[in-house]
């Protein structure tokens, strides 16, 4: 590939990276005039109006996600090439944004991917900690971890292990807290709906952390993701409430990006990071 080539795919992956081009203009070091030049001369080239100049950015329409991904493999493939000749065998590299809930960031993703961060030294992991899906279609993540009974038409996965919940109580229960928000569409929001009177909600969150935080310390019961549960102090299993509730865990990329060779071999590092603590996600002690 030509150098000045290469340059424009830089300067377009900086700019769909960080939405602005002031900001991918700070990140290579160039002035704003450089920038817009150099995509214009990429967009030019290949017949392309790539971006959406809108209010919020720069941002990739969904039709011309598949440009960007195929650019990013270019990337990859140009810094093996750089690794390879140094004597490093890893085989990522580029930046993965990858979205999850805050309950597995905090307490399964952050270790599968310091694992991963440590065997592919090119890679750059951004975690996007969210309850409420992303918008794929404008590119905010490439790969979602994400317990979902079922993935919407525009995503592509696998199911990689299963999310158990059971019912946490404190010494002393005068009510619940309960989940709302994003959380509504969760089995343990469902279960409560049916299980639990109104009038006995003491409180709500629309975070499972939060609510393992909250619970003990307002003597509330509280359904949580066994995951998070089984280590909250002050809060044990309730025996008395026999639940059988889970949810899969699904690792899936956008519809159009799931042949890109650098995110399908992303995934299957989480799929194999999930699988090796499937047991605590799915409740076993």
């Amino acid at each position: 590939m030509h150098s000045s080539s290469w340059d424009n795919i830089r300067f377009v992956l900086a700019v769909a990276e960080v939405g602005t081009v002031s900001g991918a203009a700070t990140r290579l070091g160039v002035n704003h005039a450089t920038v817009l030049r150099r995509v214009g001369a990429f967009e030019q080239a290949h017949g392309v109006k790539l971006f959406e100049r809108t209010a919020r950015g720069y941002v990739i329409p969904p039709d011309r996600i598949r440009i960007l991904e195929a650019a990013r493999d270019v990337e990859a493939a140009v810094s093996s090439v750089n690794r390879l000749m140094k004597g490093d065998h890893s085989s990522l590299s580029g930046v993965v944004r990858v979205t999850t809930t805050d309950s597995l960031s905090v307490f399964v993703m952050a270790d599968i991917l310091a694992g991963i961060r440590t065997r592919e030294k090119g890679l750059r992991i951004e975690i996007l900690t969210a309850n409420a899906h992303l918008d794929f279609a404008r590119l905010k993540a490439d790969v979602t971890v994400r317990p979902a009974q079922d993935l919407p038409n525009d995503l592509s996965g696998e199911i990689a292990a299963h999310l158990r919940f059971a019912v946490y109580t404190p010494e002393n229960p005068s009510g619940w807290a309960v989940p709302v928000g994003p959380l509504l569409r969760s089995v343990a929001a469902s279960w409560v709906k049916q299980h639990i009177a109104p009038e006995d909600y003491i409180a709500s969150s629309d975070s499972f952390v939060t609510l393992s935080a909250l619970a003990p310390q307002i003597n509330a019961k509280v359904i949580l993701p066994c995951i998070v549960g089984d280590g909250t102090a002050g809060l044990h299993r309730d025996p008395t409430y026999d639940l059988d509730l889970s949810t899969p865990i699904w690792v899936a990329s956008h519809a159009d990006l799931a042949g890109s060779t650098r995110l399908r071999e992303v995934r299957a590092a989480l799929m194999r990071g999930l699988a090796s603590c499937a047991d605590g996600l799915d409740g076993v002690d």
